[in-house]
């Protein structure tokens, strides 16, 4: 498979190398300074996983600050632009996420986008909306064209991205319509290929379902670090 990856953080970086050991990918990003360490084989990023396969394994990946060139030609384009959180605006920012939608809009309306950024619940079902167009057929009918947009939630750690994408917990695709069902599936099936785990359960459902599972577990992980650092002050306190 083709599959650009657009964004080089954990998220990016680690699917893409993840990716590049059975797959051609091109990770994508606007930083010279990264794209050229990648290409070098050198992790701009820490996690030791992440170093140790750039540097030892025969990955099929580069590095590109030419976005329209690495969507042109991709039959997955994987999304992990950074949307930061504004706690005084209560939203996430998903300006960098719509950008790459344009771009790939652009030069390859026909790649399948896998939204891997942490966005609002029902974010995904909204932006196939908003970019949606209209075309002339051959008969000469216009029909109104929904982008194949998919969402593939990941739950990573710092410094850990790599190696809980090689033993995943599951793989989980949301995907709304029955069109998008063979790619939903096809994605599912090259991350399980990658992994070393064997046999990791694979979860297929709604996006906006998807996106639930994602902010919901995100939520439990920080209540569960607040408890324990709770725990911690009482025990340094007695």
């Amino acid at each position: 498979m083709k599959i650009a990856v657009a964004g080089t953080g954990y998220v990016g970086l680690s699917i893409a190398t993840l990716l590049a050991q059975k797959n051609q990918v091109v990770a994508v990003d606007v930083i010279p300074e990264k794209v050229e360490k990648i290409n070098k084989k050198i992790s701009p990023i820490q996690d030791e996983y992440i170093e140790k396969y750039l540097a030892e394994k025969p990955l099929n990946l580069v590095a590109t600050l030419d976005g329209k060139a690495a969507y042109k030609d991709a039959d997955f384009v994987v999304i992990a632009a950074p949307t930061n959180y504004d706690p005084k605006k209560n939203f996430f920012d998903t300006t960098h996420v719509e950008e790459v939608i344009e771009l790939v809009l652009e030069v390859n309306p026909n790649a399948v986008m896998v939204i891997k950024s942490t966005v609002p619940v029902g974010y995904t079902a909204n932006v196939r909306e908003k970019f949606s167009y209209r075309e002339r057929q051959a008969d000469g009918k216009m029909k109104v064209v929904v982008p194949n947009i998919i969402f593939a939630p990941e739950f990573l750690r710092e410094s850990k991205a790599l190696y809980d994408n090689l033993y995943p917990s599951r793989i989980i695709v949301g995907f709304d319509d029955p069109t998008l069902e063979e790619a939903a599936h096809t994605f599912a099936k090259i991350i399980a290929e990658g992994a070393i785990k064997e046999d990791v359960p694979v979860l297929f459902m709604g996006s906006t379902e998807a996106e639930a599972v994602k902010l919901f577990a995100n939520t439990y992980l920080a209540l569960r670090v607040s408890y324990f650092n709770e725990l911690d002050t009482y025990a340094e306190m007695k």
